[in-house]
């Protein structure tokens, strides 16, 4: 059974952040809002939590797409090679916000992406989630509960997030109706930005 808290996005309980911590510290999986769709996440150093959201999404830990999300652009270079200027002023302009950035993987990224050479980075415009980053000290893998046979409600209501996922995770936050949007995500791992999806962020900013 899944605990179910509400958190208010415009001044986050630091009790309940606190909650959502411990359970990731643990090794626990949890759902949480974003700016754009609800995410599922875990934390990004828990080996046996990650294998738990990769055998959900169906897919091999090393093959995932999953996003780092990260508090803000501070540690960037533990998980990105370094990146030049006109990249990093494209971070600064269009983050926190609906968007996944494609970037040049570094050597030492965690353990189960080792092999990638390139990482999805999101730093969402979403007070809980990036107060639960925050507190964790670390990013969240997060991958979206999306589903294309879903109904729309069961991945924008949380009552209704909470009856679909109570025995798959250990925490369903109710930060309020979700969106249906994704992310838009660019890749900025090559010369020039190239939109991979046209989701909820702004194309224009770049």
């Amino acid at each position: 059974m899944a605990e179910f808290i509400r958190i208010y996005e415009e001044n986050p309980n630091p009790k309940e952040i606190e909650k959502a911590v411990k359970i990731l510290k643990r090794g626990g999986l949890i759902i949480y809002p974003t700016d754009t769709v609800y995410g599922l996440g875990c934390d990004i150093t828990n080996i046996k939590a990650l294998e738990k959201v990769a055998r959900i999404k169906g897919v091999k830990l090393e093959k995932s797409n999953f996003s780092f999300v990260c508090h803000d652009l501070s540690n960037l270079s533990d998980y990105v090679k370094q990146i030049d200027t006109s990249v990093f002023k494209i971070l600064k302009r269009a983050l926190p916000g609906a968007y996944t950035f494609i970037l040049p993987g570094s050597k030492s990224l965690p353990h189960p992406f080792k092999k990638r050479k390139t990482v999805g980075i999101r730093v969402p415009d979403n007070n809980i989630a990036l107060e639960i980053v925050k507190q964790l000290g670390n990013p969240i893998i997060s991958t979206s509960i999306h589903d294309e046979d879903d109904i729309l409600e069961y991945t924008t209501d949380p009552e209704l997030i909470l009856e679909k996922w109570d025995s798959l995770v250990d925490l369903v936050i109710d930060g309020g109706y979700g969106d249906n949007e994704p992310s838009t995500i660019v890749d900025l791992s090559e010369d020039n930005p190239i939109v991979i999806r046209e989701g909820k962020g702004d194309l224009e900013i770049f």
